[in-house]
């Protein structure tokens, strides 16, 4: 049975306390917005702020910057989200574009890659969102499948763009995401490629029906988690919770 999210208390803070600074990743794309704007712009769809916010959380915006602020900026913060968007450039991890690839965006791709290697040096939490579960894998030096239908023969974890759909994920017992998930959950998802090859150090620790690794992460006391699914778009707070206890307890800088 299901955990109800707001069952799930957040870790309580000293009074006066601020609450933890969690950065996330936006996109970099050309939007169109009010009367006459249509202009470059970084933006977040507002789900994954309200996902840090409603968990405890201090949410601040990360657009893509020069790879060589990334470790001054993660000193800044007690946590990170790495949120979904684009498609990777398969040359990160050495194929060419397969022809249903998206265009790659290199400014993110360098900006993100950056950030979480920061991260993890400084042993800051991060949570993966979907690209950002396989931007964990691509720096670890895996690879990804990059038109899952090809692999498993169907379009379940992508049926229609632009609309999440859902389907039943099995965390693998012994790991973070079975303690955070401990039961089967049903998940948003809306992605077309997936991990191929896993990368070094990392462990697969939920799987869809189908095979797909729906989750990864670094085993030990590290909180550096990816998910395949988009815990954002359904009322479950149970890993961004898990973050921001994770962020709560790093002593302040």
């Amino acid at each position: 049975m299901e955990l109800n999210a707001q069952s799930q208390p957040v870790a309580a803070r000293p009074a006066g306390a601020q609450p933890p600074l969690i950065g996330v990743t936006t996109y970099l794309t050309r939007a169109r917005w009010g009367v006459a704007w249509d202009l470059p712009a970084a933006l977040l769809p507002a789900a994954y702020p309200e996902y840090v916010q409603r968990s405890g959380g201090l949410a601040v915006m990360l657009p893509p910057d020069d790879p060589a602020a990334a470790a001054g900026v993660v000193r800044r913060l007690d946590g990170l989200v790495l949120a979904g968007g684009e498609d990777l450039d398969p040359a990160l991890y050495g194929e060419e574009p397969h022809p249903r690839t998206g265009a790659a965006v290199p400014e993110r791709d360098r900006w993100e890659l950056a950030l979480l290697a920061a991260a993890l040096d400084q042993d800051v939490p991060v949570l993966g969102v979907c690209r950002g579960m396989q931007v964990m894998n691509v720096h670890a030096g895996g690879t990804l499948l990059q038109h899952l239908p090809d692999e498993v023969g169907h379009e379940a974890h992508n049926p229609r763009a632009g609309a999440f759909s859902g389907h039943l994920v099995k965390p693998v017992p012994g790991t973070l995401t079975a303690r955070l998930l401990p039961d089967a959950v049903d998940v948003a998802t809306h992605h077309h490629q997936a991990v191929a090859r896993l990368g070094d150090g990392l462990v697969a620790t939920a799987h869809a029906e189908d095979g797909t690794v729906e989750a990864l992460e670094y085993p030990g006391d590290r909180f550096a988690l990816g998910v395949q699914w988009h815990p954002e778009a359904r009322d479950d707070l149970r890993l961004a919770r898990a973050l921001v206890r994770a962020a709560a307890s790093r002593p302040r800088r």
